[in-house]
C-alpha cells in the first residue's frame, strides 16, 4: 500500500511542474538555419524583360553581385551601375546598354544593332549583328557566328565604379580589348574591326535622361575614365616604346595613372597596360643586371607594366619618373620603384596574362 501512496503523489507533482524546455506539450519556435536569416531575393529585380522604347537601370548597390538578364528589349536605354557575377543578353534590338563590372562573363546572343560600354573578366557573343562595344576585357573577347562587331576601349567615369571593379576582382590595367578571338571566320571577310579612334562614348550609350538615374555622377571624359584608355592593336605611330614598372606599394595605382597622365600630356601614346604576378625568372629577362635589386620586391605584390610608344618615349619616361616622382614625397616609396627601359630595343614589351596566370613574354 505504502507504494501505490507514494505513486499517487508523484504523479500529482509532475501534474503541477510545469514540462521542460524541449518536452511534448511545450509549442517549440523552429530553427532558424543560416539560408533562412538570408534576404529572399526576387529574380524580378535582376532582370529586364520584354521592354520596348523604355529607359532603366539599376543604381549603385542594388545588384550588389547578383547575376542579370536582360532579354527580348527593343530601342531600349539601360543602365546597371553596379557590379555582377554574370549578365546575358539574348535577343535584344537597337538597344543602348551600360554595364558595371561583371566578375565573370557577359553573353551576348542573337542580338541586333546594340551600342554598349562593357566592363567584365569575360566577354563572348553568339549570333549576333552589328553591335558597338567599347570594352574593358580581363581575357580574350571572344565572337562566334556573329558578324560586324566593332569593339573601343572602355571609357566611362561615375564615383562608385572603382569599388565595383574590386568588387568584382577586376583589374583595371588588365584589358585586352582589342585583342579578339573569332571562333568561326569566315574566308576573305573580318567579322570583326576596331571602332574609330575619335568614336565618342557618349554617341553610342547617351546619358541617362531618367530623374533616378541622372543622380549617378556620370563623365565620359577620357581624363577621367576609370580604365586608362589604351591604342591595342592599333598601329603604333614609332619603332621606340618603353616599359615603366612599377611595383607593389601603397600607392601604385595613383603613381601609374600619374605616369600615364604625364606621358599622354607630352603626346606619347599608351598601348597596353597590365597588373600581373612577376616571378624571379620574369625579372631576370625583364631587368636583366639590374634583376637582384628588383627580385625582393616581387613578393609585395603584383606589378603594373605600362608600354608607351613614340619617337623620345624612353628618354622621356625616365625624365618623367626623375623630375615628377623623385620630386613628390609621397609617390617616392622604397617599395614603389618605378624604372623604364634604357634602350630602343626592350626585350619585354608585350605582357600577356593567360588564363591559368602565368607571366609570358614576347620580344619585339
Amino acid at each position: 500500500m505504502g507504494c501505490l501512496f507514494s505513486k499517487k503523489r508523484k504523479t500529482e507533482k509532475e501534474r503541477q511542474t510545469p514540462p521542460a524546455s524541449g518536452e511534448a506539450g511545450e509549442q517549440q519556435p523552429p530553427k532558424l538555419y543560416s539560408w533562412d536569416k538570408r534576404e529572399k531575393i526576387d529574380p524580378k529585380d535582376y532582370m529586364f524583360n520584354g521592354l520596348k522604347n523604355e529607359t532603366v537601370g539599376r543604381l549603385p548597390g542594388k545588384v550588389a553581385g547578383q547575376q542579370f538578364v536582360i532579354q527580348d528589349c527593343e530601342n531600349c536605354n539601360i543602365y546597371i551601375f553596379d557590379h555582377s557575377a554574370t549578365i546575358t543578353i539574348d535577343d535584344c534590338t537597337s538597344c543602348r546598354i551600360f554595364l558595371g563590372p561583371v566578375k565573370g562573363s557577359v553573353f551576348f546572343r542573337n542580338c541586333r544593332d546594340c551600342k554598349c560600354i562593357v566592363a567584365c573578366q569575360q566577354f563572348r557573343t553568339r549570333d549576333c549583328r552589328k553591335l558597338e562595344v567599347f570594352l574593358s576585357c580581363a581575357t580574350q573577347p571572344i565572337i562566334e557566328s556573329s558578324a560586324n562587331i566593332k569593339f573601343g576601349c572602355f571609357q566611362f567615369y561615375y564615383p562608385e565604379l572603382a569599388f565595383q571593379f574590386k568588387d568584382a576582382g577586376l583589374s583595371i590595367f588588365n584589358n585586352t580589348w582589342s585583342n579578339v578571338h573569332d571562333f568561326t571566320p569566315v574566308s576573305g571577310e573580318n567579322n570583326w574591326s576596331l571602332l574609330p579612334e575619335d568614336a565618342v562614348v557618349q554617341d553610342c550609350v547617351p546619358l541617362p535622361t531618367l530623374e533616378e538615374l541622372k543622380a549617378v555622377r556620370i563623365s565620359t571624359d577620357a581624363s577621367k575614365s576609370i580604365v586608362p584608355i589604351t591604342r591595342g592593336q592599333r598601329q603604333k605611330i614609332s619603332e621606340e616604346s618603353c616599359l615603366a614598372v612599377l611595383f607593389a606599394g601603397d600607392y601604385t595605382t595613383a603613381n601609374a595613372r600619374k605616369l600615364i597622365d604625364e606621358m599622354l600630356s607630352r603626346s606619347f601614346l599608351l598601348v597596353q597596360t597590365k597588373e600581373v604576378s612577376m616571378k624571379p625568372e620574369d625579372a631576370q629577362r625583364i631587368f636583366r643586371g639590374k634583376a637582384p635589386d628588383f627580385i625582393p620586391l616581387l613578393d609585395k605584390g603584383p606589378v603594373i607594366a605600362l608600354e608607351f610608344n613614340g619617337d623620345g618615349a624612353v628618354e622621356g619616361c625616365q625624365l618623367i619618373i626623375n623630375d615628377v616622382f623623385n620630386g613628390t614625397k609621397k609617390l617616392q616609396l622604397p617599395e614603389d620603384l618605378l624604372r623604364a627601359s634604357k634602350t630602343r630595343t626592350f626585350p619585354w614589351l608585350s605582357v600577356k596574362l593567360l588564363y591559368h596566370g602565368k607571366l609570358v613574354t614576347e620580344n619585339k
